[in-house]
């Protein structure tokens, strides 16, 4: 029982969580998606009305259609100007689900107001739940998808509730084109968006989960190289915008192959490991540790680049002083980095510009004999 709850209780912390910086990505891509299918159900939306006219339906009713169809399509224009912009509005997720509920309800409750039973029993207006709740997969954060869904069942639930409870009599409740209202069949849609709020949340989570997993590397937990091909320009553009400091490091572990031909492929892990955990100690705030490769790592750091330096020379004296121990007792590794640091944008206006200078500084430190840092040319 208790791992149950345990289980649950960490499902539920990975579902609030923030998405990682790869997800984030994936999400403003998918914001942008959303927002052109938006636009294009928004412009089929106008056709609805004019088929419930010439099926005889009623000019209100036709109306009614029309206003709200027009107003989407406003309003999905706003939403896809925005989209283009996603970077500055971390919001509109939440936002734009947000409309895409409430729309619904409004069309629904503007129709109950002409005739209560077309509000409550309306099939087609009541499907723009369902196309909000899967319209929140393609953010790729199942927060926004719980967000839609909690609103979606309150907004209807509320809709139904007062609808339902202002007919003065039963014949209010009854039509002929839309069938009766009842309270059970209500309940059975609620259910139905209870249903598809959670299926969509478990699509979304999972494909969170996989994502999350292409961004991080399996033996240290580390951020790898997909995740800094996506974190890179974010902080290059808060960096430009602030007017701060942003320094890369680009760390190398000197003849550690040594280690897996004396000791084993295991012991070479272990390693890895206990390199990891000393270049993580003490990380200061928008620091980032990567690995890259087998015995390569970078470093990103929010600071000029003699400050960065002084950083990277520490951590190589804090790991010369500290040997790994393959096995209890036995023989210790003494092991050693080098490393190149470049600072952006004077040394570089993108992320593959500022590795190859770093590079070109990390085979300096190579050359003048390794166990260095090198942050100038020579």
């Amino acid at each position: 029982m208790q791992a149950l709850v345990r289980q649950i209780r960490d499902t539920l912390r990975l579902l609030f969580a923030q998405p990682d910086e790869v997800m984030r990505e994936v999400g403003s891509g998918g914001e942008l998606i959303a927002a052109r299918v938006r636009a294009v159900i928004a412009l089929l939306l106008l056709v609805l009305p004019l088929i419930n006219a010439a099926s005889g339906g009623s000019i209100r009713e036709t109306m009614i259609g029309l206003g709200g169809a027009v107003f989407v399509n406003v309003f999905a224009q706003v939403w896809l100007a925005l989209a283009r912009r996603h970077r500055q509005h971390r919001w509109l997720p939440f936002a734009s689900s947000a409309f895409d509920v409430t729309a619904a309800t409004l069309v629904l409750a503007m129709l109950a107001m002409n005739h209560l039973p077309s509000g409550l029993n309306s099939m087609v207006v009541w499907c723009g739940y369902l196309l909000a709740l899967v319209l929140t997969a393609l953010r790729g954060d199942a927060r926004v998808t719980l967000f839609a869904g909690g609103l979606a069942l309150f907004e209807y639930s509320a809709l139904a509730f007062v609808a339902i409870a202002s007919a003065t009599s039963p014949e209010q409740l009854i039509s002929a084109d839309y069938g009766a209202v009842t309270i059970g069949t209500q309940a059975q849609r609620v259910v139905l968006l209870a249903i598809t709020t959670l299926i969509t949340v478990m699509v979304t989570f999972r494909m969170q989960r996989v994502v999350e997993m292409s961004g991080t590397d399996g033996l240290t937990g580390l951020p790898n190289r997909v995740w800094l091909l996506h974190r890179v320009p974010r902080v290059m553009d808060t960096v430009q915008r602030d007017g701060s400091s942003l320094s890369l490091a680009l760390i190398d572990l000197d003849h550690f192959k040594r280690v897996n031909d004396e000791a084993g492929h295991r012991a070479g892990d272990r390693a890895l490991k206990h390199v990891v955990s000393i270049l993580r100690e003490g990380a200061e705030p928008g620091e980032n540790l990567v690995r890259i490769g087998g015995q390569e790592f970078v470093l990103l750091m929010r600071k000029p680049i003699g400050s960065a330096w002084e950083r990277v020379e520490h951590l190589r004296r804090q790991l010369l002083q500290r040997p790994f121990e393959p096995e209890r007792g036995g023989e210790p590794f003494r092991l050693s980095l080098s490393a190149g640091i470049a600072t952006y944008p004077q040394e570089g206006a993108d992320l593959s510009r500022l590795l190859r200078r770093a590079d070109q500084r990390l085979q300096e430190a190579k050359r003048e004999g390794r166990n260095r840092v090198v942050a100038r040319d020579g």
